[in-house]
């Protein structure tokens, strides 16, 4: 099994995408535009989402174990980043630094609340971490293809992105509700993972090189994968094989309705 990213690495990640995110809001001529992967939202509402949101995690990470979350912000609200540009790239350095400052203090084994309760991942601010990697790219994307300049996720931060998705978003205890499936994903970089569905929930592990074939796979580029998971990119723009019913039912069902 790969192993997690150390948290240095982690954080580090998270100050990257931070900066790619910035970097593409400081290049868009009107923040005002649509987004179209996040169609209620203006990219300046996205702006006001990522940064309210670090301030949110940085809360809820210093809070600690069992502590109640902040009350959600709706972007459509009452706007706390300000409108100009300057200070609008200060206000989301700060929102990421806030964030990060909670997380070091806190350390990656601290327990803190997070929504995933029943998933595979810990409830520890260093899952949340992780977490935080693939919101902040997965942003980035959306910010790039709102100009038409939009880039494939950095590896590293893709495979990642994969585990993190398929261990805290897809796995659950929740039992199955469907026909039990096996799903495998292949990432082109060499990466592999199963999923297993049945009435024990759905359960995520590193897929051996020598294993049967699954009731279905799907291969693409990491990349591609977190994108389709996170509902960028359609199932169609991957390579699948067997039947893909599984992987439909499991991108509309909802463990916790």
């Amino acid at each position: 099994m790969q192993k997690i990213l150390e948290f240095p690495e982690v954080l580090r990640l998270i100050e990257d995408r931070s900066a790619a995110f910035r970097a593409a809001i400081a290049s868009a001529p009107d923040l005002d535009v649509q987004v179209p992967t996040c169609p209620d939202w203006t990219l300046r509402e996205l702006v006001q989402h990522l940064g309210d949101g670090r301030r949110r995690q940085a809360a809820i990470v210093a809070a600690g174990p069992g502590a109640e979350p902040p009350a959600r912000t709706d972007p459509k609200g009452a706007p706390t980043a300000p409108r100009d540009r300057e200070a609008l790239d200060a206000w989301l350095a700060e929102s990421t630094e806030l964030m990060l400052a909670a997380m070091r203090e806190a350390g990656p084994d601290r327990g803190c609340w997070t929504w995933w309760g029943r998933s595979q991942a810990p409830e520890t601010s260093g899952a949340v971490a992780r977490h935080q990697i693939q919101e902040i790219a997965v942003h980035t994307y959306d910010a790039q293809l709102t100009q038409g300049t939009a880039q494939p996720l950095p590896t590293d931060v893709a495979v990642e992105g994969v585990d993190e998705f398929l261990t805290t978003v897809s796995a659950t205890t929740v039992p199955w509700p469907f026909k039990p499936a096996t799903i495998d994903l292949h990432t082109t970089e060499g990466r592999s993972w199963r999923l297993t569905l049945n009435a024990d929930g759905v359960h995520c592990d590193d897929l051996a090189a020598d294993a049967e074939p699954g009731d279905m796979a799907m291969r693409g580029a990491a990349s591609e994968l977190i994108l389709y998971c996170y509902e960028r990119l359609p199932l169609d723009s991957l390579e699948t094989t067997g039947d893909t019913e599984p992987m439909e039912q499991l991108a509309v069902w909802d463990p916790n309705a």
